[in-house]
């Protein structure tokens, strides 16, 4: 039994897996809970002692360390933190310096490559917006990485005196107000930048590669699309799954 950790920028999800019967339990922490190892502390009290923690970071030591600190109480096992490799699971890493690639980013790959998704086009829709393409073979031809379209309203309000809405905006093709002109053209330029790269993507994988959406804002982005799309969710979940069963 095996115990899986996805340590995002906006919250901590996690699963406690025993091959091959998939997941015995699973749930997430927002780390803006007031005390969110409090809460985590409070989500695994009863379930089964795990025999191994593996965990994904893009977070910093600090947090990691927390974390750590939790499991090794509770279970009596400290985390293997998986770094991203060069390669793994029959995925390339496409960087020269294969650490720089966010581990996040190389296991939704495993996890599509061992679905037999590829030649794919991976989106990561969240605090940040990531973009991978990976050809049939494994290899990582590369991406790219921008704000998420939250973070973009939150960029633009942080950065102009007179862009101030006074609610949420709706998404809409022309907006009559402030708010929602926002909303529209941050979701809007997410959704015409992921089609834009999987247009280009496509001449170089040789083949229509499959449009795979992850991320905490994935289902709010696919209606915006006129590409084919499919929401691939807790793929850095699935791909630990993965990577701990790999000789």
């Amino acid at each position: 039994m095996r115990l899986l950790l996805d340590l995002g920028n906006t919250r901590l999800k996690w699963a406690l897996q025993a091959p091959p019967e998939g997941w015995l339990a699973r749930g997430a922490v927002d780390w803006l809970e007031a005390d969110p190892m409090a809460a985590l502390a409070s989500a695994w009290a009863g379930l089964p002692r795990p025999t191994r923690v593996l965990a994904a970071s893009v977070v910093d030591a600090a947090r990691e360390t927390r974390v750590a600190a939790v499991t090794q109480q509770l279970f009596v096992c400290a985390p293997t933190w998986l770094r991203t490799p060069a390669q793994a699971c029959g995925v390339r890493n496409a960087y020269a310096e294969p650490q720089r690639l966010g581990v996040d980013r190389f296991l939704a790959m495993v996890a599509a490559h061992a679905d037999g998704h590829a030649p794919c086009v991976l989106a990561g829709v969240g605090t940040a917006l990531t973009l991978d393409a990976l050809a049939a073979d494994g290899q990582h031809l590369g991406g790219l990485i921008a704000p998420g379209p939250l973070l973009m309203q939150q960029s633009l309000l942080g950065a102009t005196a007179q862009v101030r809405p006074e609610r949420p905006g709706a998404i809409v093709d022309l907006a009559d107000n402030t708010a929602d002109a926002v909303a529209s053209g941050c979701w809007h330029a997410t959704a015409a930048l992921v089609e834009r790269f999987a247009t280009h993507a496509a001449a170089r994988l040789g083949d229509t590669p499959t449009l795979i959406l992850g991320g905490g804002d994935a289902a709010s982005l696919l209606p915006l699309l006129s590409l084919p799309a499919r929401l691939g969710p807790d793929g850095v979940l699935r791909g630990l799954a993965v990577w701990a069963d790999a000789p």
